[in-house]
């Protein structure tokens, strides 16, 4: 079976409102200048988020949960993703959200009275006494709280703690200590996946490394040793492992972008047609055979306006895939589709490529990671972060990317990308 088409061509982020109270009459002392007070000093001097000035200026005001703080936003400190404890001026806890005694294991009830260097004990990471060190009711009277840093609790389970210290005026006594915990597992996912990253990439680098070196130091010291044909074998091999270093940091500068949202997409007409086409024809002259493949186009397809050097990564990709991975035929489908996004119109305005072959497939249950970092459909080499990489790459044309299962029991991928003349020349 050879290249086969099908259809007419192919080609191989509010402002903060707050209401000013009358002045009170002579003699008279209005409870309100208390609790404005001191949120107007923390409009000045606070550095902390606003849930904890919620939270705070509620505990002031000695509401429970559900009331209304500062008159405008029912809010329940239980509800608060994030543990809240809120010490008075003595030192004593007064506030215990639900999050607080999930992070720290300690029941509200038994947390709430007690003195917050007896209720919430936390050490550095050196063993040393947090609270004694930071001294929130002593020390330096112009401080206004604690920058987020990872503290240990008893039984040595790691969390992350700030604090703000509110103030009945710039450098007047602490009416109030107001401490944030947030769990670290989130941050430790992280800094897991970057460990990953980073020893994925050292193996995957070491291999060419060694065989550039290892090449490259032979030639230079026995080069007469060498016949000509022998010097061309080892030079096309330095050449192939420094295209594999080369591909390695591109896929590595691809994520980059990708996790920071500054992936660049440079529109311009694109024939996927025949892009498709080109990929085929060089895996043909690379030495697969012809009848291995079969694209089938459907007309007319929409314009399309897209990267055509990202649309050729997402394309070598995913046929690289099929042929590594899968067997049989591999069968490339270029379909007008509904857009992701709609149209008024009603159009198609849209194009889809499906790649599918005819091998094992993809197991039901391993789905749900095909885009994920570091995923391998077998222990056939790679990095894991091509078919990342290229759902970064559809994503940020505004498209969408799926896999199943294809009807010849291969694996089926398929992605549509919007089409559209840009903005600029309408």
């Amino acid at each position: 079976m050879g290249v086969g088409t099908s259809g007419a061509k192919s080609a191989p982020r509010a402002r903060d409102v707050r209401d000013t109270p009358a002045p009170p009459r002579a003699g008279q002392h209005d409870d309100r200048l208390d609790a404005d007070h001191d949120t107007d000093h923390d409009a000045d001097y606070d550095t902390g988020p606003d849930t904890d000035h919620d939270a705070d200026h509620d505990a002031d005001r000695g509401a429970g949960p559900g009331s209304e703080p500062g008159g405008e936003l029912g809010i329940d400190p239980d509800d608060l993703p994030d543990g809240l404890v809120i010490a008075d001026e003595n030192g004593r806890v007064i506030r215990f959200n639900a999050a607080a005694a999930r992070i720290t294991a300690v029941p509200a009830a038994a947390a709430l009275g007690r003195h917050l260097e007896s209720a919430l004990p936390l050490e550095d990471l050196e063993g040393r006494r947090w609270w004694q060190l930071t001294d929130p009711y002593g020390g330096l009277a112009i401080r206004v709280g604690q920058p987020e840093r990872n503290l240990l609790l008893p039984g040595g389970r790691e969390v992350l703690v700030s604090a703000r210290y509110v103030r009945t005026a710039p450098t007047g006594p602490v009416r109030r200590v107001v401490v944030s915990l947030r769990d670290t597992e989130a941050r430790r996912r992280t800094e897991r996946s970057h460990a990953e990253l980073i020893a994925t990439v050292a193996h995957e680098l070491r291999s060419p490394l060694t065989s550039v070196k290892g090449f490259t130091a032979t030639l230079l010291a026995k080069w007469e040793r060498f016949t000509d044909d022998q010097k061309k074998l080892m030079l096309e091999t330095v050449d192939a492992d420094a295209n594999r270093v080369t591909r390695l940091i591109a896929e590595l500068l691809d994520i980059s972008r990708i996790d920071s949202g500054r992936l660049e997409v440079r529109r311009q007409p694109v024939d996927i047609g025949a892009a498709v086409g080109r990929h085929i024809q060089a895996y043909v002259t690379s030495g697969q055979p012809a009848d291995r493949f079969l694209l089938r186009i459907e007309q007319p397809l929409p314009p399309l306006w897209a990267d055509p050097d990202k649309i050729d990564q997402v394309l070598s990709n995913l046929l690289e895939n099929a042929v590594r991975h899968g067997e049989g035929t591999v069968t490339i489908d270029v379909t007008p589709s509904a857009s992701p996004r709609e149209r008024e119109d009603g159009e198609n305005a849209a194009t889809s490529v499906t790649v599918s072959d005819e091998g094992t497939g993809i197991p039901e249950e391993s789905m749900n990671r095909v885009f994920t970092r570091f995923w391998r459909g077998s222990k056939r080499g790679g990095t894991g972060l091509g078919l990342y990489i290229v759902k970064g790459i559809v994503e940020a044309h505004g498209g969408t990317i799926t896999v199943g299962r294809a009807p010849g029991g291969g694996a089926e991928f398929r992605f549509t990308l919007p089409v559209g003349t840009p903005a600029y020349l309408l």
